[in-house]
């Protein structure tokens, strides 16, 4: 068997992550549009709140929960997303 194609079982790969100095750009990009969208988000719920109440005071409460749920998912689609691209940068 050739010893090239087989590689050392001792000998296992520890690369340290760095982020390279021309990301800081983009790193800054991300850094503003989290909280920009988190911002948009609780602002959301805000509003969204204020909604539910009116529309419970009318009686009709229900299609404004759904609203809210809507509001709250793309809370955690902009928090996840920030996440998972800052894994990869």
């Amino acid at each position: 068997m050739n010893s090239l194609s087989v590689p050392a079982a001792n000998v296992i790969p520890n690369p340290t992550p760095t982020v390279p100095e021309q990301a800081g750009g983009l790193l800054t990009i991300l850094d503003w549009a989290s909280g920009i969208g988190l911002v948009l988000g609780v602002l959301g719920v805000i509003i969204v709140g204020i909604k539910l109440v009116i529309s419970l005071q009318r009686g009709e409460g229900g299609q404004t929960l759904a609203t809210l749920g809507w509001v709250l998912m793309g809370c955690i689609i902009i928090t996840g997303s920030a996440g998972i691209v800052r894994a990869f940068v």
